[in-house]
């Protein structure tokens, strides 16, 4: 299901800085490897994916294609757009804004992955493949909302398509594949259940939020819905000098994120902070310079610096720390800020 235009301002979102910064920075650079996003009831992790729709950039793709392929990467084809080029046949362009598809909670591996089209079997005797949610969420924004109750191979089939870019499908001797790169976003409620540790350590990002503590953010909160729910195309209007300027801004830093220069030091800044805080494996650092790297393109900078590492280190690191039974989850910011600092 492709979220409807119509929904509440990202921009009118109050605080929640550090979710807002995670979605936008895996939108500069979606090889990060998507987010995860943890918090109780009532925070706005549902709204504040659907609202992304305001402030998502356009894109180029193959005009008439199921899976809107990239005609500036050749390589990346389905095999339609690849029959059709080889057979000389002109492919005609079209642009459209990036996407945000929501996978059913109760969807199955089939309505996911994609499966044979019977109906087209019995009405021509030919197999032919009927794409899934993969297919649609090629090349946009795939949010799985209570990620945590998905069954964990429905969860394994995601994270595996996210990181390959491609889906594989084998169903009654039919063998089919697709492009499917996309940006996975989760959301979940930790009192209703866990992401075992090897699936966290397969999101880019994660943070964890909280409902405000202060009575003038939460009464902003409830007059800002309030608005919305009475008079929503007059709300959306007011909030659109701001939509455009942030929808602007990720575009400008999308086409700037190759050029931000990541020096040596830097590289080794954060192999140091993954080293002090324990991380396993090479993820963790990988991470921290694509990360570093969107956000100093978002900032509008020519290279990365050590802020660009206090920003993301803890949406890099939170879910990776390991902690000991019963203790919280999360980052001590001012031991982060010892370790970039010292190093």
């Amino acid at each position: 299901m492709i979220s409807k235009k119509r929904s509440f301002p990202f921009t009118a979102i109050v605080d929640q800085d550090d979710m807002k910064r995670a979605l936008i920075l895996n939108i500069v650079d979606p090889g990060i490897g998507g987010v995860l996003i943890r918090g109780e009831k009532g925070t706005a992790k549902s709204t504040a994916v659907r609202s992304l729709a305001h402030v998502l950039p356009e894109i180029e793709y193959v005009k008439g294609c199921r899976f809107r392929c990239d005609p500036s990467h050749p390589e990346l084809l389905c095999s339609e757009c690849m029959s059709a080029r080889e057979e000389g046949v002109r492919q005609e362009v079209d642009r459209g804004q990036i996407r945000v598809v929501e996978l059913p909670l109760s969807a199955t591996e089939d309505r996911i992955a994609g499966t044979l089209d019977l109906e087209h079997v019995l009405q021509t005797g030919k197999k032919r493949f009927e794409p899934g949610v993969l297919a649609q969420a090629n090349r946009n924004i795939l949010y799985v909302d209570e990620v945590n109750l998905l069954e964990d191979h429905i969860v394994d089939l995601l994270l595996d398509s996210a990181a390959m870019g491609v889906n594989y499908v084998e169903r009654e001797g039919v063998s089919f594949s697709h492009p499917s790169k996309f940006i996975l976003i989760g959301s979940m409620n930790p009192e209703e259940g866990e992401l075992r540790p090897q699936l966290l350590d397969r999101f880019g990002l994660c943070v964890d939020i909280v409902g405000d503590r202060y009575v003038s953010s939460r009464a902003e909160v409830v007059m800002r819905r309030l608005e919305y729910d009475s008079e929503p195309d007059a709300f959306i209007e007011k909030f659109r000098p701001e939509t455009e300027a942030l929808r602007e801004k990720i575009s400008m830093a999308r086409e700037r994120v190759k050029d931000v220069q990541v020096s040596q030091n830097m590289v080794e800044v954060a192999s140091n902070i993954a080293i002090y805080f324990k991380m396993e494996g090479h993820r963790a650092d990988i991470t921290l310079v694509r990360a570093a790297r969107a956000n100093a393109a978002f900032e509008g900078k020519d290279s990365i610096d050590r802020d660009d590492f206090r920003t993301v280190a803890p949406m890099v690191l939170t879910h990776r720390v390991k902690k000991k039974p019963f203790e919280k989850s999360g980052l001590d910011r001012e031991e982060l800020n010892e370790c970039i600092k010292t190093y």
